[in-house]
């Protein structure tokens, strides 16, 4: 169920870090500019021709080796996931992410710094409703090679818990949980990505994590430190001496929280979580999390809030008095019978519209489409979606009835389900982007008999009779 009870966000004003990338070694800058309304997050190359936009969206995923990667159009980002995270902890919806090259700078290997920069460039209230995917039934997802499970069950609010359990003696089971996303800063942001040594070795011999040090991962010592690696470790980290730690840790760094490991898991979830594009309000379960398995159950979330979103029948009272009856719609709409397509209007927000059309065997198109098997023309009922969403943009104006409606656009337009004589039309219509000089985008449904029959993405003008 989608739900939109709270105003999404922004940030106020522009900021930026500058940092080295883990697996390039370049040095990075980060800037997180303010965005619209229903963007969302994107990453943008500034360092590529074209300066081409990543939408932070599952389905770009490409791999989830060491990290989680978006491509699209052959243009990538890596590791984005800690990114992410803290834009969803600190409850911002809406943010452009520029990059001059292709990965964040890894900073100290957790979201603290990001979360940081992003509180200094301020947090503000956007108008337009935050949708939030409300999770009324279990949805799982299991990767059978890895034993790896996410599961997210019915809440309140949005709350994660790990468990790792890496069957090693310097680590162990860990579990972590996030209660509240108000927590994220404290509880989890500066929790650190870690590698055990065996894993160390190999991305090293491969040329891999050439930003790494031991001040932005901690690295867990499952093997013995053999001379020859202990040289390789001291050459790549810059320094002169490698020791381990009683807890089993390379060199002296500290731990943030004894269960790191288990909340810097818990802070991968959330970042790739991001990826499903709508906030969740549910409790999410991870056994043994990964970027494989994050990302694929963010695809399977993705699938099933887009069906429930065209699915998504509006719940109307059809006994009830109409917003406005057929009388008053065409004091507003210049059409009129045979090409009028719309009985009643029962909402009419800034940002929606739900109409109605009784569909009846008296209807002029009957005559002559399929007759002994009458079917109402696909295109009319995109006619009379679109207008449904006429009332919606001539609304914006005092004086509707000096206007005409005019199309500009049809997009992606599908017909699921036929519509015949007795059908119920049910019509609803949401703004893409703010109305602007008289332009309206929108994303038109149809239903009948419960069930989606037709949806468009519509962009129409209206114009003032001369």
């Amino acid at each position: 169920m989608i739900s939109t009870e709270t105003k999404q966000t922004t940030i106020e004003k522009e900021v930026s870090l500058t940092g080295v990338g883990l697996h390039t070694g370049e040095e990075v800058t980060i800037a997180f500019k303010p965005a619209e309304a229903n963007q969302g997050y994107a990453f943008k190359r500034v360092d590529l021709e074209g300066s081409p936009i990543i939408e932070a969206d599952a389905q770009y995923v490409s791999h989830t080796q060491r990290g989680t990667c978006l491509e699209k159009n052959g243009v990538t980002i890596q590791t984005c996931e800690h990114v992410l995270a803290a834009l969803v902890g600190l409850e911002i919806d809406n943010v452009l992410i520029e990059l001059n090259a292709t990965e964040p700078p890894i900073m100290d290997g957790s979201s603290k710094y990001f979360v940081e920069a992003l509180e200094k460039a301020g947090i503000k209230e956007l108008d337009a409703d935050r949708e939030e995917y409300v999770v009324k039934e279990v949805i799982s997802y299991v990767d059978e090679n890895s034993g790896s499970e996410i599961t997210i069950i019915p809440s309140d609010e949005y709350q994660v818990t790990t468990m790792v359990d890496f069957g090693t003696e310097v680590l162990g089971t860990q579990n972590a949980t996030l209660q509240h996303l108000s927590d994220f800063k404290n509880e989890i942001a500066d929790s650190r990505t870690f590698s055990f040594l065996h894993e160390i070795e190999m991305l090293l011999d491969n040329g891999l994590i050439k930003g790494g040090d031991l001040n932005n991962a901690i690295v867990y010592v499952d093997k013995e430190l053999s001379p020859e690696t202990t040289e390789k470790l001291k050459a790549a980290f810059n320094k002169d001496d490698i020791a381990i730690n009683p807890n089993g840790i390379l060199d002296n760094l500290t731990l943030n929280h004894p269960n790191e490991a288990a909340r810097h898991k818990l802070l991968d979830v959330v970042g790739d979580l991001a990826l499903v594009g709508t906030r969740l309000r549910g409790k999410v379960i991870a056994n043994k999390p990964g970027h494989h398995v994050n990302t694929q159950f963010a695809k399977k979330l993705a699938k099933i809030i887009k069906i429930e979103k065209r699915n998504n029948v509006p719940q109307i009272d059809l006994s009830q008095t109409p917003l406005m009856d057929v009388n008053q719609i065409m004091d507003m709409l210049p059409h009129r019978q045979p090409f009028l397509f719309i009985d009643k209007i029962f909402e009419l927000s800034k940002s929606h519209v739900i109409g109605l059309k009784n569909v009846t065997m008296n209807e002029s198109f009957f005559a002559g489409h399929f007759p002994g098997a009458p079917v109402m023309p696909g295109v009319l009922i995109v006619e009379a979606m679109a207008q449904t969403g006429g009332i919606l943009v001539l609304s914006t104006v005092p004086d509707p009835e000096n206007y005409l409606t005019f199309f500009m656009k049809m997009d992606n337009v599908k017909f699921k389900q036929k519509v015949v004589p007795g059908d119920t039309l049910i019509f609803k219509c949401d703004l893409i982007s703010p109305i602007r000089r008289g332009i309206c985008h929108m994303q038109g449904y149809a239903y009948a008999n419960g069930k989606l029959c037709a949806e468009a993405e519509l962009m129409a003008q209206i114009t003032k009779v001369k």
